[in-house]
């Protein structure tokens, strides 16, 4: 295990195949050497629950926001709502928000206009963003250089990355972090295990995606686990031929800055 503490930056407590078993999974996480997790939000209830766990337990933390998918639901009293949330002192970060193309769930000029609320809401409470991208790269980019010509250097982080290293050049000139989730582990992710190479090391994220994306070795298991960020962590030491812990120092440096967490400390029994 590595001497190091971990910071999951995006995992989703608040959903049933996590949020059932959560005492199971702070353990597991705890005994893999997992600190401090973002408890990330999609729309209201997931942001209520998600300031409720973080109320709970000191390792955890909240976002606010709406995932792009579910824009269709969103309306402006909901999402007055959601900027009253946001001003709570457990809520860390907006989102997940952003854009997606594979689902086609909701139509890209809904989905412009909700994430562009985020990012104002943003800047309005000096807290990064996390940003959902599927299938997108061109329309993410043009959106992030408006939001970047509206406001300067952007605070956030590319959540789960498999972009380009092309997009990735160009959302960390914009100011932003990249995060890495268990697709690096992937046998088929070589080009992406070589963006990973070269994000600078103050701009690099870790990740789950919990209950999604299981890395290798538990690849296809369900669900997965905030734990598990390790083989994601080990991975990426891999990639540029560093530690297991000279990363878990690394990443979980730069996720405190960004969200402007201190780690708290965890008795063994998690009491």
């Amino acid at each position: 295990m590595p001497a190091s503490p971990l910071y999951d930056t995006h995992a989703h407590l608040a959903y049933p195949q996590l949020a059932e078993q959560l005492d199971e999974v702070l353990q597991h996480a705890r005994e893999h050497d997992v600190h401090c997790l973002n408890c990330v939000a999609t729309e209201l209830a997931t942001t209520k629950a998600a300031i409720k766990l973080a109320t709970k337990y000191p390792q955890i933390q909240a976002t606010a926001g709406w995932h792009p998918n579910d824009c269709l639901e969103l309306t402006d009293t909901l999402w007055d709502e959601i900027r009253q949330l946001a001003t709570a002192p457990q809520v860390v970060a907006l989102g997940e928000t952003g854009l997606d193309l594979y689902w086609k769930d909701c139509p890209l000029e809904i989905q412009q206009h909700w994430f562009s609320k985020h990012w104002e809401l943003a800047r309005e409470l000096d807290k990064p963003v996390v940003i959902h991208m599927r299938d997108c790269e061109p329309e993410m980019l043009s959106a992030l250089e408006q939001e970047y010509s509206r406001g300067g250097p952007l605070k956030g982080v590319m959540h789960s990355y498999s972009g380009s290293a092309a997009t990735a050049n160009r959302c960390l000139e914009l100011g932003l972090h990249i995060s890495f989730a268990g697709m690096l582990t992937y046998k088929n992710a070589a080009d992406l295990r070589t963006v990973a190479e070269s994000i600078p090391a103050d701009r690099l994220l870790v990740e789950t995606d919990a209950p999604f994306l299981a890395p290798v070795p538990h690849r296809g298991q369900k669900p997965n686990l905030p734990g598990w960020v390790r083989y994601t962590a080990q991975c990426l030491a891999e990639c540029r031929s560093a530690s297991l812990e000279e990363i878990s120092l690394l990443t979980t440096a730069n996720a405190c800055r960004l969200f402007g967490v201190k780690l708290p400390q965890i008795a063994a029994t998690g009491e």
